[in-house]
């Protein structure tokens, strides 16, 4: 687990250092379901469950790119912030530490719980308004872009579906995990209980701090969600934005056992990963990208 203390970020810390304190063969991190996939200068954790039940996936961190946040970072996305040319660079990266070569579906995330269906190979558009993709198609990647929000994969080895969510706490509030797992299991087919998730680096409940109006969004919408919050000052307190979307992956309806969740908090971690609530104070920065699809 990591420690609740405030991490000074060390952006510009070699990858050989950052290799050194989280291995390939981390038996810690293996413990909590996933694993380090390692290419030149590029790092990516991967779901071990995940990928044992057929499905290439990967959350990206910001290590091993060519972008200037600050330099060398593997920004994927966002042509405000960074040129188109260095994200095709960087997600070029990106997938060869994957070991594919395969065209990415993303979508325009607007914080909310709509969900597209990615029916064919050539249906890629950052520009469909949307925070969850499911498909079943092979040779695709449905990913989403984070950079604090919850980036979750689902996986079904019974039909081939997958899904990439995008969980944010407006997304959280309006269960966009639930919400995907029922479209999963109403246009494929799929049972709950046999799913499997992984829920990859977020802001965690140690330091995602928050305000009257979000706790008042959960409570109203979400009865017995106080469990989710640690009371801070004045209406604030910390939101646990990892447990709200185990608990409602949970609630419709996967096994506990079949859902990981990644022992890692961007706000802490800016040393691997973006976080927007600790870096955006100084500037843009960058965004990660979580990806699935079949074998």
């Amino acid at each position: 687990m990591v420690s609740r203390m405030r991490y000074t970020s060390t952006i510009s810390m070699p990858i050989e250092t950052i290799t050194e304190q989280f291995p390939l063969d981390d038996p810690t991190l293996a413990e909590t379901g996933f694993y380090w996939r390692e290419h030149e200068d590029v790092k990516v954790l991967v779901s071990i469950p995940l990928e044992g039940i057929g499905f290439i996936n990967g959350f990206s961190t910001r290590l091993g790119g060519v972008s200037s946040f600050p330099s060398r970072s593997l920004n994927l996305s966002g042509v405000d912030i960074d040129s188109s040319d260095n994200i095709q660079i960087n997600r070029s990266r990106f997938l060869k530490t994957l070991g594919c070569d395969r065209e990415i579906s993303t979508c325009h995330q607007i914080h909310g719980d709509a969900i597209h269906l990615v029916e064919s190979s050539v249906d890629i558009s950052d520009s469909v308004d949307s925070d969850a993709l499911i498909s079943k198609v092979q040779g695709r990647l449905v990913g989403v872009k984070t950079a604090d929000c919850v980036p979750i994969l689902i996986g079904d080895k019974a039909t081939g579906a997958f899904a990439a969510i995008h969980a944010g706490w407006r997304g959280s509030v309006k269960q966009i995990a639930s919400k995907t797992v029922s479209r999963l299991s109403a246009h494929f087919g799929s049972r709950a209980d046999e799913l499997h998730a992984a829920i990859g680096p977020a802001a965690s409940g140690r330091s995602y701090e928050v305000g009257p109006e979000v706790v008042s969004s959960f409570l109203n919408a979400l009865p017995g969600s106080s469990e989710l919050f640690n009371p801070t000052h004045d209406g604030h307190a910390l939101v646990d934005l990892h447990l709200a979307n185990f608990l409602q992956l949970v609630n419709a309806g996967l096994r506990p056992e079949n859902i990981s969740i990644a022992p890692f908090c961007t706000i802490e971690r800016t040393d691997l990963f973006f976080s927007h609530r600790a870096e955006s104070v100084n500037g843009p920065t960058g965004r990660m990208l979580s990806v699935i699809g079949r074998k």
